[in-house]
């Protein structure tokens, strides 16, 4: 199983530190955070890019995602286009995205939410193959909520480029075992997300191993799948949290002691 983690665990942190950060931790996989006050930006010259692309892949990294704010269900445009093009300069797998429902129960068991019908608009105009992959998160949360919207997408757009990026700690949030979240997303999974959060404070991301994630439930689920593992590791908004120095050896032991 491979490992990957991503730069909002080092907000604002240049290259050479997350570079240095991977070698020395057995990473394979980047997530890298797409904001105007980071490395990667979507404001990057083509030779910016070139460089950046270049300098990633020497480490013997591949990027994962380009991890966006972009809302796939929003009214308003979205910068949805120019994160694609980024992605396919720097050779990335994909443009992360959020759902991002304003009412996500608009929607009826027969039919989608306005919001999902703007979902599905987007992905059919768009511009690259470059891949769309949409996190459980917000509005979508839950497997059970992400897979019926990766469904519509199947029937209403065929050969569509859009994936899931199961962040597992969300759909447990959302009380489904990782065994069922597995079972929901599995044709759409394109990478795993983990953290260690604390059910009793509103799942709130804590250091790795003092939560009560079932880590071992999730590697059990997984075991013999192959989906890259990425430590989402929320640092820009939970300035408590230790940093991936720390927490980047303390992942791989607890997953390793998890896995015997």
């Amino acid at each position: 199983m491979t490992f990957a983690f991503s730069t909002l665990g080092c907000p604002g942190a240049p290259l050479d530190h997350v570079l240095k950060l991977a070698k020395g931790n057995d990473i394979s996989g980047l997530e890298l955070r797409a904001a105007d006050e980071e490395f990667t930006n979507t404001g990057l010259t083509f030779a910016q890019r070139r460089e950046l692309r270049t300098r990633i892949e020497d480490a013997g990294l591949e990027i994962l995602a380009i991890s966006s704010y972009v809302k796939l269900c929003a009214v308003e445009d979205q910068p949805l286009e120019a994160h694609l093009e980024l992605a396919a300069d720097l050779g990335a797998r994909g443009v992360r995205v959020f759902p991002g429902d304003p009412d996500p129960g608009s929607g009826t068991p027969d039919g989608p939410s306005a919001g999902e019908i703007r979902a599905l608009d987007r992905v059919t105009s768009a511009p690259t193959e470059t891949r769309i992959l949409l996190e459980t998160h917000d509005s979508h949360s839950a497997g059970a909520k992400m897979a019926a919207l990766c469904r519509l997408l199947d029937t209403d757009v065929p050969g569509h480029h859009v994936k899931v990026v199961w962040d597992s700690a969300h759909t447990w949030s959302h009380g489904e075992t990782p065994a069922r979240a597995f079972d929901l997303l599995e044709p759409w999974i394109e990478f795993v997300q983990i953290k260690d959060t604390d059910s009793r404070q509103n799942y709130r991301p804590v250091a790795i191993g003092t939560g009560d994630f079932p880590i071992q439930d999730l590697l059990a689920t997984l075991s013999g799948t192959g989906y890259p593992l990425s430590l989402e590791w929320e640092l820009k908004w939970h300035p408590h949290l230790p940093p991936l120095e720390e927490t980047l050896p303390a992942t791989q032991a607890w997953i390793t002691a998890t896995a015997r």
